[in-house]
């Protein structure tokens, strides 16, 4: 016998598919990794950089040696913008680690450096009653 699909709003290991797993981001870190990145990807590519013969490193055309190092400098490049992305994806879920040990849990779509308010998305009110109209029959 096939195991039933769970459906999509089904809670995955204790968590509620609304309940957020990081807070906001901020566009500082992500700016530095593109930047990042667009280098190791554009400065390459400009061949009038690099379009010339000499100077030779161990017998090497500088054409050959020039791209050659960019493999390297690449390699670099995408290593910074791996630590500036994690170190922002771990400072996002410490967010919500820390709302959710103070008891508060954060709202859905905040805007950066907002304040969270702890209240939640469901209908109950202040008194925590639920706010049904027909009294909770479905």
């Amino acid at each position: 016998m096939p195991h039933p699909v769970p459906s999509p709003d089904a809670p995955r290991h204790g968590v509620r598919p609304d309940t957020p797993v990081r807070g906001p981001a901020r566009p500082g870190p992500y700016a530095v990794a593109g930047v990042l990145i667009a280098i190791g990807i554009v400065l390459p590519l400009v061949v009038p950089i690099y379009a010339r013969h000499d100077p030779e490193l161990a017998g090497m055309p500088f054409f050959y040696w020039y791209q050659l190092l960019w493999v390297f400098i690449d390699a670099g490049l995408l290593y910074v913008a791996y630590v500036v992305m994690m170190k922002e994806d771990r400072r996002r879920r410490a967010v919500v680690r820390d709302q959710a040990a103070q008891g508060g849990r954060p709202a859905r779509h905040a805007a950066p450096g907002a304040e969270a308010t702890g209240a939640s998305d469901d209908a109950s009110g202040a008194d925590g009653v639920d706010g049904d109209q027909d009294g909770g029959a479905r």
